[in-house]
């Protein structure tokens, strides 16, 4: 099963981590991914943008209202994440457990990735999602 592990971080824990030297931060995360990867677990991985460069589509109005960040009513930013592929739910929250660099200010949130073969096989665009993902060889 592959799970979504979600880091989201409020500005206490983005405060806390600006004296954080950048360099051994980039060694302990990438002795964390390489644990992942030695354990076969690691699918993927990505570090987000800060939100000075996003942008957030509201669709609570015709048109949709689009605005910059960064969003003062956000109180937690995802930072990044991670894609596993554990045998469970409880593998996942114990690789979350192990993460370095956490603290006050920090969440992981962790949702399973739901699969095509959970959604009715007989609709015609389950039916051309299953063959693009066979093309491109993610099936």
């Amino acid at each position: 099963m592959k799970y979504m592990l979600i880091w989201r971080a409020t500005d206490e824990g983005i405060a806390a981590m600006a004296g954080v030297d950048f360099e051994k931060m980039l060694e302990t995360i990438g002795r964390y991914n390489d644990e992942m990867i030695r354990a076969g677990v690691l699918v993927a991985a990505e570090g987000l943008a800060g939100p000075d460069e996003g942008v957030v589509v509201d669709y609570s109005a015709e048109p949709p209202v689009v605005t910059d960040g960064p969003y003062g009513e956000t109180k937690e930013l995802f930072g990044g994440f991670y894609i596993l592929n554990v045998a469970s739910k409880q593998e996942a929250i114990e690789w979350a457990k192990r993460a370095p660099s956490v603290g006050p200010g920090f969440k992981t949130e962790i949702r399973r990735v739901t699969t095509i073969d959970e959604f009715p096989q007989d609709n015609e665009w389950i039916q051309k999602e299953r063959a693009w993902r066979e093309a491109t060889g993610q099936l």
